[in-house]
C-alpha cells in the first residue's frame, strides 16, 4: 500500500516534544470527516464484521462523494478504519456496503501487499480459521454480539499468573487475599524451544503454589490470542518454528491443566487489565492498556462482560504519518506497539539525548530512563511527556471505536514518576483537543503494587470452581 498523499496536515495543540512528525490519527480522521461533511453530500459506508462464532460487529463512517474525486483519501481512510477494527473487534468475512472499487482494492491489499497479507493470515487465518475476506453488498447481515461473564471469583485458594514479554508474575491468592506474589525476567519472544516457556511457567506456579495449603483453581494472562486454553496466536511463541508450534504450543496450557488437574482458565493479558480495572473500581465500560514489552488492550462492556473482541491495541494505526515508526513484526507503520510500551521508550532515547548501548535490552532501557527519572533528568521527563502525548490522541481515537467511560492505564512503563506525568500529559491533551471527552473519560492508574501485580491476582478469578 502507498502512503503517499494519505493524509491532510493537521495542526497539534500538544505535540509531543521528541516526535515532530507526529501525525495523530484522531485529528486526521477529524480532519477527513470534516471536509467529507463540507462537501454536504457525504457517502455512508456501513462495515460488517463476522467471526467464526457467528458473531458480528458493526461500523459506520463516511467518505467523500465520487463527485469530489477523493479516490485515494476515501480508500486509505478506509484501509486504517479497517485495520483498526480487524485487530480491535476481529474478524474473517467483512461486509462492505460501499463503492464496489474500493472493495475490490481492499481485497486486493489483503491479498497481495505485505501488511494486508499479515493481517490476514494472523487475524483471518490463524485466529479465525479463514483468509480475510470482502464482500460488497448492500444487505449486511444485522449486528450479533456474544459475550461472556468471566472471571470474579475469588473463593478457595488461587494461583494466578501473567505471562509478559519481559517477565512472567505469579500470586498465591486465598479468599481474594494475596499471600504470594513474585515477579521473574525471562526473555521468551526468541527461544525457538517452547520447552523454555513450559518450564518457566511451571517455575512460577510450583512458586505460588509452595505458599498455598493447597490449590483450586489456576487463571492465566498472555499475550496472544486463547480460544478454550489453546494458543491460537502469540507474539510470546514468535520464535518457535510453525511446525513446533502446532506440536507443542497450541495446546501447552492443556497439558499444564493436566498437571495440576484443577479447573484452568488461560485468557488474553489485555482482557484481565480490564477486569481488574472493572473488579478494582466497580465500574464498567473499561478499558484497559498495559504498557509493557509490547501494548495490551482489554474492554469490559457496559454489562461487566468481556466480549469476542480482539482489543490487540498493539497494532491498531494511531500516528497516519507515512514516515512513522514500522512495527517490527507486521512491518505496518504507525501502530500502538510504537506508541504505547517499552519499544517506544527504546525509540525514544535517541531523540530524547540519552545514550545507551546498542545490546542494551528494553526493560535494562526502560530502567535507564526511571533511574534518569528519578534523579530529575529533563530528558527522561521528556520521554514520558511524549508518550502522554502519544496517550492522550490514542484515546480520542480508541473513543471512536469504543463507548469509553474508564480507561485504566498500567504496565512497567507506568512505574514510578513517569507514570504519573504519562496521565497527565494525556489529561491535558484531551482537556485542549477533545474537551467533550475530557469530561467523559475518567483515568484510573493502579498503585504500585497492583501495576507490577494486578494482572495476575486479577487472573487468578478466572476460573469457576463453585
Amino acid at each position: 500500500m502507498s502512503n503517499q498523499s494519505f493524509s491532510p496536515l493537521v495542526t497539534l495543540k500538544c505535540p509531543p516534544v521528541l516526535d515532530p512528525q507526529f501525525r495523530p490519527a484522531s485529528l486526521v480522521t477529524r480532519a477527513f470527516s470534516q471536509a467529507v461533511r463540507n462537501t454536504g453530500a457525504p457517502q455512508p459506508i456501513r462495515i460488517a464484521l463476522e467471526q467464526t462464532d457467528g458473531s458480528v460487529h458493526h461500523f459506520g463512517t463516511e467518505i467523500f462523494p465520487e463527485a469530489a474525486n477523493q479516490t485515494e483519501a476515501n480508500y486509505q481512510h478506509l484501509e486504517r478504519i479497517l485495520k483498526f477494527l480487524l485487530w480491535s473487534r476481529g474478524g474473517w468475512r467483512i461486509h462492505f456496503d460501499g463503492p464496489a472499487s474500493i472493495a475490490v482494492r481492499l481485497a486486493a491489499h489483503y491479498r497481495d501487499d505485505a501488511t494486508g497479507k499479515f493481517d490476514s493470515e494472523i487475524v483471518g487465518q490463524r485466529m479465525f480459521d479463514h483468509p480475510i475476506e470482502i464482500v460488497c453488498h448492500r444487505d449486511v447481515p444485522p449486528e450479533r454480539v456474544s459475550a461472556q461473564p468471566l472471571g470474579r471469583h475469588l473463593n478457595g485458594c488461587r494461583i494466578g499468573f501473567d505471562l509478559g514479554g519481559s517477565d512472567r508474575k505469579a500470586a498465591a491468592v486465598v479468599d481474594g487475599k494475596v499471600v504470594f506474589s513474585e515477579e521473574t525476567e525471562w526473555n521468551p519472544y526468541f527461544q525457538t524451544d517452547p520447552q523454555y516457556h513450559f518450564d518457566g511457567i511451571m517455575d512460577s506456579l510450583r512458586k505460588a503454589a509452595a505458599h498455598l495449603p493447597r490449590v483450586d483453581a489456576i487463571g492465566g494472562s498472555a499475550a496472544g490470542v486463547y480460544v478454550n486454553n489453546r494458543v491460537k496466536v502469540a507474539s510470546l511463541f514468535r520464535g518457535v518454528p510453525p511446525d513446533v508450534f502446532q506440536r507443542r504450543v497450541k495446546d501447552m496450557f492443556l497439558e499444564i491443566q493436566k498437571q495440576w488437574n484443577v479447573p484452568f482458565e488461560v485468557v488474553n493479558d489485555g482482557e484481565v487489565t480490564a477486569l481488574a480495572a472493572s473488579m478494582s473500581l466497580g465500574v464498567n465500560s473499561v478499558l484497559g492498556i498495559s504498557l509493557g514489552t509490547s501494548t495490551a488492550g482489554g474492554w469490559v462492556n457496559a454489562e461487566g462482560n468481556i466480549t469476542t473482541w480482539l482489543n490487540e491495541l498493539a497494532f491498531v494505526p494511531v500516528d497516519y504519518h507515512p514516515d512513522a515508526p514500522r512495527d517490527e513484526w507486521s512491518g505496518d507503520y504507525g501502530c500502538g506497539v510504537q506508541y504505547f510500551s517499552q519499544q517506544c521508550v527504546g525509540r525514544l532515547l535517541a531523540p530524547a539525548g540519552i545514550d545507551a548501548p546498542g545490546e542494551m535490552s528494553l526493560p535494562d532501557k526502560l530502567k535507564l530512563v526511571q533511574s534518569l527519572m528519578k534523579q530529575g533528568d529533563e530528558r527522561a521527563r521528556k520521554i514520558y511527556q511524549t508518550i502522554g502525548v502519544y496517550l492522550g490522541y490514542g484515546l480520542a481515537h480508541f473513543a471512536s471505536f469504543y463507548d469509553l467511560r474508564h480507561v485504566l492505564i498500567l504496565g512497567r512503563v507506568t512505574s514510578g514518576a513517569g507514570g504519573d506525568l504519562i496521565l497527565d500529559v494525556a489529561r491535558e491533551v484531551l482537556q485542549t483537543e477533545f474537551p467533550e471527552l475530557a469530561a467523559q473519560i475518567a483515568f484510573h492508574i493502579p498503585d504500585e503494587k497492583d501495576k507490577r501485580h494486578g494482572q495476575a491476582i486479577a487472573a487468578a478469578s478466572l476460573p469457576d470452581i463453585g
